[in-house]
């Protein structure tokens, strides 16, 4: 036995119960508890089991893609699924970059549309590897003119097929690619308050790295929710009367979006030497109609066609037609983006 005898305060302690160690580990623990954040008018309806389904199905989507992708472009290329969660269209569009590589897809005849949209540096790798590139340059910040939408396209294509086949034993899809979309704010597949179901696929390619992203409105996939229940996915969007106040907001948060808007005189022709005489102070004569229209660009691409005015003391362009997009525009104005 030791010969060391104890203390009249340890004995006190003996006497009391138990030492400091022993009442330390009875008394509760005083952490922070972990606060989540819930939103009762947009509750989650994705549960732990469906999340697990959910994960398995894009999984082998961005597998079966990786595969064909890979075949073709002849590269190291791996998509790797990061999330499946609930967001609005608005929340979705976000997250898209500007500019952006979207392709709008028609769900059957549902009238529904979704979005698959490869990312900026991911649309720009396939179209350079596709022509035999390297895939190593820089990327052009601009849109994809016409014949790249087209060689992406046809990837776009493909992720369709794989998207109905994980989904067919679920709910039958009949997707179609119907057009094309550079500007995230321009996207009109659904409203922006719309639940949607957004599947985030990282796209590795040599030392880069961007987010592939499949958006399909929730209503399309209601059924592999709700099952045998009859509950309708409006319902769980709240009553009317918030439905009203929430779209509100959101249109007067789009109202006060700001984008670029530039006007343009139509193209005329001036020599050399008048050129080489301008100087500060000097006009130059266009030749053109004071009533000429103007070209109205839209971030970049040429949306509208009006008349100069004034508007008090401000100049104004009183707007008299709506232009598609054309494709020579789009090339034209990432030509000029690159200079």
């Amino acid at each position: 036995m030791s010969n060391e005898s104890l203390s009249q305060n340890e004995i006190d302690l003996l006497f009391s119960g138990g030492a400091p160690a022993a009442q330390e580990a009875r008394s509760p623990s005083r952490g922070i508890p972990e606060v989540q954040l819930y939103d009762f008018r947009r509750p989650a309806r994705i549960s732990k089991e469906r999340k697990r389904s959910l994960t398995a199905m894009y999984g082998l989507l961005a597998k079966s893609l990786e595969g064909w992708i890979t075949t073709r472009v002849r590269d190291q290329v791996e998509l790797e699924l990061q999330s499946v969660e609930q967001l609005t269209f608005g929340e979705f569009m976000l997250a898209l970059p500007s500019p952006c590589a979207s392709y709008i897809i028609d769900v059957g005849t549902s009238g529904q549309q979704g979005v698959i949209d490869f990312g900026h540096e991911f649309a720009y790798f396939l179209v350079d590897r596709l022509l035999g590139g390297t895939g190593r340059h820089g990327v052009p910040d601009r849109p994809l003119s016409l014949m790249e939408k087209k060689f992406v396209e046809v990837v776009a294509e493909r992720a369709t097929y794989h998207l109905m086949e994980v989904w067919a034993d679920y709910v039958q899809m009949d997707l179609q690619i119907t057009s094309f979309e550079s500007i995230p704010e321009m996207l009109q597949a659904a409203n922006r308050e719309d639940p949607v179901l957004v599947a985030n696929i990282e796209a590795h390619t040599g030392d880069s790295s961007s987010l592939f992203l499949v958006c399909l409105p929730f209503v399309t996939v209601e059924k592999f929710f709700t099952g045998a229940s009859k509950r309708r996915t409006q319902n769980l969007l709240g009553t009317p009367e918030e439905r009203a106040h929430d779209r509100d907001q959101l249109e007067e948060s789009v109202r006060d979006a700001r984008i670029t808007v530039g006007a343009r005189f139509p193209a005329f022709h001036a020599t050399l030497g008048t050129l080489a005489s301008l100087a500060p102070g000097g006009v130059l004569e266009t030749g053109l109609s004071p009533n000429a229209r103007l070209d109205l660009f839209v971030a970049g691409q040429r949306r509208f066609q009006g008349t100069p005015g004034r508007m008090g003391n401000s100049l104004a362009v009183r707007v008299t037609d709506h232009v598609d997009p054309e494709p020579e525009d789009l090339i034209e104005a990432g030509r000029e983006n690159d200079h």
